[in-house]
């Protein structure tokens, strides 16, 4: 690995980016242990406090795990999908709420997204992958469900679509768009979100899965995008409409 780094730049960063790629290029297998923290502190030419820094980074990055006693050290870590999980969606949600995405583009790529699992979804789906979606269309039909509630709801009958798949690498890419963009378009749009509209939808998306028939589900993910952008342009229009006499109010004082 990349021992000679910049004085000018974060060393301990320096020092995980080195270790990082030697875990990604195969260099360092999972299970292997690394050097000790003196050894690597030679190696760097730094100190010891700086290489336990950079293993602190890798650390939380889930890709090396420490253990204690006389057979102990910094190992490489298997990284799972579901410990990735968690990252994929913060990452995205952060990505989406800090770049002041549009809403059109962040609907577009969802979709998009979501649309690449319905086929193999249509294929692969389980007995339980479509009960915990018709178990999600029962729930939102309840009189009583809060908008909060029925987001939750929302999100979980996506994610049994994308699951429905087979394919953990598409649901690990699929959890940013499903449990990142989801939840920040429901904010939007709940306040204009016609229920019965949407169960309709959603109750032909899970009947066109139970048949088998991709090309059927992914006409009920076109469906369910036009019906959100209709919804956010909506949102934005009462936003606008109420901002108006306000606005007026104001250049006349």
């Amino acid at each position: 690995m990349k021992t000679e780094l910049s004085p000018d730049h974060d060393l301990s960063a320096q020092i995980a980016s080195a270790i990082r790629n030697a875990i990604i290029d195969g260099r360092l297998i999972v299970d292997e242990r690394l050097p000790s923290e003196s050894e690597m502190a030679e190696t760097f030419g730094v100190s010891r406090p700086t290489v336990r820094e950079a293993l602190k980074r890798l650390a939380a990055q889930s890709l090396i795990r420490t253990q204690r006693g006389a057979t102990g050290g910094a190992f490489v870590n298997r990284l799972q999908y579901d410990e990735a999980y968690g990252q994929q969606v913060t990452t995205a949600t952060l990505l989406l709420s800090m770049n002041a995405i549009d809403f059109d583009t962040a609907c577009e790529a969802r979709y998009a997204l979501e649309r690449a699992c319905a086929a193999l979804s249509a294929q692969r789906r389980s007995p339980d992958h479509l009960a915990a979606m018709r178990a999600e269309i029962h729930r939102q039909s309840q009189p009583g469900l809060s908008d909060e509630r029925f987001c939750e709801s929302d999100v979980a009958f996506h994610r049994a679509l994308v699951d429905g798949a087979g394919n953990p690498v598409l649901s690990w890419h699929l959890a940013g768009a499903i449990e990142g963009m989801q939840p920040l378009m429901n904010m939007i749009t709940f306040s204009a979100r016609d229920r019965a509209r949407i169960i309709a939808l959603h109750t032909a998306l899970a009947d066109a899965l139970e048949a088998r028939d991709g090309a059927a589900a992914e006409t009920c993910l076109d469906d369910l995008c036009a019906e959100t952008k209709q919804l956010a342009r909506a949102v934005r229009a009462a936003r606008d409409l109420r901002k108006s006499p306000a606005q007026g109010h104001g250049h006349g004082a």
